[in-house]
């Protein structure tokens, strides 16, 4: 039997599905990726290759993306300013989970994600397999695996069947998505405010929607 290269984990007729290093090393080179996560499938790109997403995906362009990291560490950068204490005292308690802060932020990654806004997104999946391809690869600009406007997909065969010619990571299967969307709670001076009612909330966790 001949032996498959661990760093390539598909079939010559399947989609290319690559382990976590090799696959953080084509997003550094700038490529797009298709990766699980606990709510629904991502398709992702870094940062600064963000443009790319709203391109493929048909994004309307004033719909911005998620940054998403595997450590609170790989997330502080991002907002260009120092976090405040409560908006470290909810991530704390949502994170890994499937919950989107959205705070306010500057710099060349907010610009990236959300070009001509002033805040930006952020979220550290459940997923292990997420959180290492993260680890590997930086913090990633994120949005579901789906046409927009169309129904979002759960596996990887429907996001390969969408996006061929993007790399998956590997291997199948991967876990089982919850199938909704994160919730997302912004940041304004008043405080906390549901803009996206999604995934439920932890636990124990009460906050008035705005």
């Amino acid at each position: 039997m001949t032996a498959v290269a661990p760093a390539s984990l598909a079939s010559p007729a399947g989609p290319e599905q690559l382990a976590a290093p090799a696959l953080a090393e084509r997003l550094q080179g700038g490529s797009l990726a298709l990766f699980p996560t606990d709510t629904l499938p991502a398709l992702a790109a870094s940062p600064l290759h963000a443009g790319q997403i709203w391109r493929l995906k048909r994004r309307p362009p004033d719909k911005p993306l998620i940054l998403m990291a595997a450590t609170l560490e790989q997330l502080r950068p991002g907002l260009g300013q120092p976090w405040q204490p409560e908006w470290l005292e909810l991530a704390q308690v949502v994170w890994p989970g499937a919950v989107t802060l959205v705070l306010p932020a500057s710099g060349p990654w907010a610009e990236a994600l959300h070009p001509g806004g002033s805040s930006l997104g952020l979220r550290i999946p459940a997923c292990d397999q997420a959180l290492e391809l993260l680890r590997c690869s930086g913090p990633l600009a994120t949005t579901s695996a789906n046409r927009s406007g169309e129904a979002a997909v759960t596996t990887a065969a429907a996001a390969a069947a969408l996006f061929p010619q993007v790399p998956q990571l590997g291997p199948e299967p991967w876990p089982a998505a919850g199938g909704i969307a994160s919730t997302v709670m912004g940041w304004s001076p008043s405080g906390w405010r549901v803009l996206r009612a999604g995934a439920n909330l932890p636990p124990g966790l009460r906050l008035e929607g705005g």
